[in-house]
């Protein structure tokens, strides 16, 4: 199923270029026509939320002003975590959700992305209708200059103080008890989580240093949070820290420092917590959820201890999903969106944080000495950005699972090799994983420049075609 605008994550683009208030605004009925009163959806009302972009209000604002266009009634929590809009639509009468972000990306971009009443991602079928509904006639014009004053928001701060106070509770109750005064520090990456995480971990009885914590509508994910860990690894081997954890922009996903100030990434953290649920028998199957970019040498470990490795296309949703289909209760992606089901329908930075000092916290050990059970494979990465012109169509997609596949029957069987489009940028993904870290690299730079020449051809090949029917 190909979609226009919606990737893995909502749909994303430059504020004001790409994702302009008439697209928001456009969305926001879109939305409200396919998922509304007339489809089934109880209620009528939709929890907003924002990260700390500049372009976050504005964005809002038209969002709203589509959503009630289309017959709902749209209600703002402001500046708040994408897990805690998914955990305060089902639990407080809401039929719908919707998070103003763009995640990790910088603050020149932003993103909306749907949550059913369940505080679910929407299934990529629905993304489809709404897309579909897009282009339907609309009132437009008569809000774009209204400037936000008589747009159909609202924002009540103490209804909102008191919906986010709601979802703090159920941080702390995710914790399992309160600690004893560990010192643990954080990188809020001056995202949306930068008052609820700290809050969260205090109240569990944490004492917490932060970092990155002051938004200004222009910061948030610079040299902070989840992309850039650098900071918060110097804070936590300098500072005598028992761990760190860095969140990215919308708070929904998380990756941590051990206390020698080594990263610990999401598959790092799936074996901490699957080990743990296993030994306690509370993994059923007994299997995980991992993606296609999982390393190799967490499948290996979990085999060791009777643990299946259910693999999922990328994305939290999938993941999600598949962890449902199967009545799975722990799924995450290397990138640290982790879903542990017991808690939560999507990933939460704050709480797979607050669960893993969970885990340790009973098990004796620390973070360094639980992620050094497992022993990575090594692996190597590449982005290839797409020229000016191409495009990921299904000549594209063939071409590059050909690539893919005569990279694999290379590897022998002593490795794996993904090569798979981005959702959420213009770029193709290549990974590369084996037993022999030089063979890696250059496997993985050799695919890099196959794709490369691939897409110039494909750019070319597109470009003579537009040629050719302006000629006509």
């Amino acid at each position: 199923m190909k979609l226009r605008l919606f990737g893995t994550d909502g749909v994303r683009g430059r504020a004001g270029d790409e994702l302009t208030a008439e697209l928001a605004f456009r969305l926001g009925r879109a939305a409200a026509r396919v998922l509304g009163p007339g489809s089934g959806a109880e209620g009528g009302r939709v929890l907003l939320g924002r990260d700390t972009r500049a372009s976050g209000p504005w964005l809002e604002e038209a969002l709203a002003a589509g959503l009630a266009a289309g017959g709902l009634g749209p209600a703002s929590l402001g500046v708040a975590p994408t897990p805690a809009v998914a955990h305060l639509v089902p639990r407080s009468g809401f039929a719908l959700g919707a998070v103003v972000s763009a995640s990790h990306n910088p603050a020149e971009y932003n993103g909306i992305k749907f949550l059913d009443g369940a505080g679910r991602k929407l299934a990529q079928a629905v993304e489809a209708s709404i897309e579909r509904e897009l282009d339907a006639p609309g009132d437009w014009g008569e809000t774009k200059d209204a400037g936000g004053g008589g747009l159909p928001l609202a924002p009540d701060r103490l209804r909102a103080d008191a919906l986010l106070e709601l979802y703090l509770e159920h941080l702390v109750e995710a914790a399992g008890g309160r600690f004893a005064g560990e010192r643990v520090a954080l990188d809020c990456a001056n995202g949306a989580a930068f008052r609820t995480a700290p809050e969260a971990f205090r109240r569990a009885g944490l004492r917490v240093t932060s970092l990155h914590d002051r938004p200004d509508g222009e910061n948030i994910n610079r040299g902070a949070g989840s992309e850039h860990p650098g900071a918060l690894a110097a804070l936590v081997r300098e500072g005598r820290f028992a761990c760190g954890f860095a969140f990215d922009g919308d708070g929904d996903r998380c990756l941590a420092i051990d206390e020698r100030g080594e990263i610990v990434d999401g598959d790092g953290l799936l074996a901490v917590l699957a080990l743990d649920l296993h030994e306690r028998g509370r993994l059923p199957g007994p299997a995980v959820v991992g993606t296609v970019m999982t390393n190799l040498g967490l499948e290996r470990f979990l085999a060791r201890h009777g643990i299946a490795l259910v693999r999922a296309p990328v994305g939290d949703r999938e993941v999600a999903e598949a962890m449902e289909a199967g009545g799975f209760r722990l799924g995450g992606e290397p990138s640290g969106h982790i879903v542990v089901r017991d808690f939560a329908v999507t990933g939460d930075g704050a709480l797979t944080a607050l669960r893993v000092l969970d885990t340790l916290r009973r098990s004796g050990r620390t973070l360094g000495e639980a992620a050094r059970l497992w022993e990575r494979l090594p692996q190597a990465l590449r982005n290839v950005r797409l020229p000016e012109g191409a495009r990921i169509g299904d000549d594209e997609r063939d071409a590059l699972a050909a690539l893919q596949a005569k990279a694999g029957r290379a590897l022998s069987g002593r490795g794996r090799v993904v090569v798979r489009p981005s959702g959420t940028e213009p770029v193709v993904r290549i990974l590369v994983e084996g037993e022999d870290e030089g063979e890696v690299r250059a496997r993985a730079d050799e695919i890099a420049q196959d794709v490369a020449r691939e897409l110039e051809r494909s750019a070319r090949a597109r470009a003579a075609r537009a040629s050719r029917r302006g000629g006509d």
